[in-house]
């Protein structure tokens, strides 16, 4: 059996088609969405840490990163993206490395710059890793500068005072970018062709498991003017990163264009995964393969006026994360699922498709079986992590506050519209059980510095003055 995992990063998944429409408009996605006809479509999956690499530490080890505990990381060289961002714990084993000990060849094809930082590991256990160079602010050139006109053209007006560094941001993306002349020259393109020749180039393997990391659609949105103009006529500004902050009184045109550059970025992803599936298909591995196909999170995109992704408030277009899963032979094509999945029991699935031994410990939890029988999984909640803010979601409600207790947030997802309506005060008992999973998924308590943080970050506007405690 082999094995290949592929993760888009902030992808929405309301942006393929086979789960739903945006706000703004359909978005083409015809190759995923042929893929999940012929795959279990699950539709209740959320992180276990965000953002990008405690993401990918959950992933590749099936151990919870949540609550950080000395993830407070000050590397040099790196940014702090948030608490546990840093290296996976050289105590803990990787996947690729589980797999590798039962003789699957491992491979890893990623543009995700984070992952290859002088500060991190997270190739360890692949035979072969693949990094193509130059998304966001990797140092893959140093010039030539754009000139004062260049910056004009990328960067509105209205965006540059969100933030320092912008300018520079800008100045760095686009300079890695500029002898693209192709739509191949583009990231998506190079990675799933990458990831197509790692499987040309590995024919000879008895088994193996191959992970494919593309950091599109992630901004900057970067993309060739044909798949623009699927979702915008005529011109407008260019806008290419992300406001990372109320965007209610931005000009209601970087919103559309930034919403139309997403929409086509989705799209170009979209035909570059048909074409890897299609190398899938002509070297005959489609009958003895697992695919999986997931994102780390979403990305508001003025989503009730607001543009980035953020844990505290967190909403679903950030945390509800596509997960398609397509077995041998498109065995069980068509089973939709609500089961409760969360990303580190995806490892436990690597492992349970490959039949490889599950390590002790392990957090991630089995959910095929259930998914395929129609039966509850064994997860009656999940809680997400990011920074000093929790999030905890079960069959009715919806959890987000600070890692002390305070800034709370509860929805009901029963209702007509579940986030239209702070409800924490009326609810105090749904609160305190809430927050009560959050510290036993914590392992008892946080961790001070942890705490400290949250008690020093701002409470979310509309927040409840109530303050959950635990039973």
């Amino acid at each position: 059996m082999n094995v290949i995992l592929l993760i888009f990063d902030s992808l929405r998944k309301d942006c393929v088609g086979a789960y739903g429409t945006p706000p703004w408009g359909a978005v083409a996605t015809p190759h995923l969405d042929a893929f999940a006809a012929e795959a279990i479509r699950m539709t209740r999956v959320y992180p276990e840490s965000l953002p990008t690499l405690p993401a990918r530490r959950a992933i590749y080890t099936g151990r919870r990163v949540f609550p950080f505990r000395n993830g407070d990381f000050r590397l040099k060289g790196d940014f702090v993206g948030a608490p546990g961002w840093g290296p996976i714990p050289e105590e803990q084993a990787t996947l690729a490395e589980m797999l590798q000990t039962k003789g699957y060849r491992t491979g890893l094809v990623a543009d995700l710059y984070h992952m290859f930082k002088p500060s991190k590991n997270y190739w360890r256990g692949f035979d072969q890793w693949k990094f193509l160079r130059g998304q966001e602010q990797d140092p893959a050139r140093s010039g030539p500068r754009l000139t004062d006109e260049d910056i004009e053209h990328w960067l509105p007006e209205q965006m540059r005072g969100r933030g320092q560094g912008r300018i520079e941001f800008i100045q760095r993306c686009i300079m890695n970018t500029l002898d693209w002349r192709h739509e191949e020259d583009y990231f998506a393109p190079r990675v799933l062709r990458e990831a197509g020749l790692w499987l040309e180039e590995n024919q000879d393997a008895e088994r193996f498991f191959l992970t494919v990391e593309s950091f599109d659609p992630h901004e900057p949105w970067l993309v060739p003017s044909h798949y623009l103009r699927m979702y915008q006529k005529g011109d407008s500004h260019e806008q290419v990163i992300s406001a990372y902050g109320d965007v209610s009184e931005l000009d209601p045109s970087l919103i559309a264009r930034t919403q139309a550059n997403y929409s086509a970025e989705v799209t170009m992803a979209d035909r570059w995964f048909g074409h890897f599936m299609e190398t899938v298909r002509v070297l005959g591995l489609l009958d003895d393969t697992t695919v999986i196909v997931t994102s780390d999170h979403g990305h508001s995109l003025g989503d009730r006026g607001y543009m980035g992704k953020r844990g505290y408030p967190s909403m679903p277009e950030v945390y509800d994360v596509p997960l398609l899963i397509r077995l041998p032979g498109a065995r069980s094509a068509g089973v939709t699922s609500d089961v409760l999945v969360q990303h580190h029991d995806l490892t436990r699935l690597v492992l349970e498709v490959a039949g490889a031994d599950v390590p002790d410990p392990m957090d991630g939890l089995p959910f095929l079986e259930a998914a395929l029988s129609g039966n509850p999984g064994l997860r009656d909640h999940v809680t997400v992590g990011w920074g000093g803010a929790v999030t905890v979601i079960d069959d009715r409600w919806w959890l987000n506050c600070k890692v002390d207790g305070r800034g709370v947030l509860l929805y009901d997802l029963s209702s007509a519209d579940p986030f239209a309506r702070n409800c924490a005060s009326e609810q105090a008992p749904v609160v305190d059980q809430l927050f009560a999973y959050a510290v036993e998924d914590a392992g008892g308590e946080f961790p001070e510095w942890l705490v400290d943080l949250a008690r020093g970050a701002e409470d979310a506007p509309g927040c409840s003055d109530l303050a959950a405690r635990t039973p």
